[in-house]
């Protein structure tokens, strides 16, 4: 998949996609610029499948980007349950007004 820089190293690209997954699985919910959104979507989309099969293997791997230990937590025990019988697209972009600042297309990024 061709990847956006989105104006970044590659490290801090890695970073900020991390950050973005982990605060997505902790509030369900994030408002991110629609660019940003449709880049972590796949990896965000690959971790809660991770979650879906639940076992070592799985949490281990989903532990490389997801580093925080309430979020890994919330991720195996609560959100991987909720969608065992989801076969993907656990997550959906909504568009919003563009931001006041430099009319960037704003959007949330949400949990099904």
């Amino acid at each position: 998949m061709k990847q956006a820089k989105l104006g970044r190293t590659a490290g801090h690209r890695r970073a900020l996609f991390r950050s973005i997954i982990t605060a997505l699985i902790l509030h369900e919910r994030i408002h991110t610029t629609e660019a940003k959104a449709k880049q972590v979507r796949p990896l965000a989309e690959e971790i809660i499948s991770l979650a879906k099969r639940g076992d070592l293997p799985a949490r281990r791997l989903a532990a490389a980007t997801v580093q925080d230990k309430e979020a890994l937590k919330k991720l195996f025990e609560t959100i991987g349950p909720k969608y065992r019988d989801r076969q993907g697209g656990y997550t959906r972009i909504v568009r919003l007004a563009p931001r006041r600042g430099d009319a960037a297309p704003v959007v949330i990024l949400e949990l099904v």
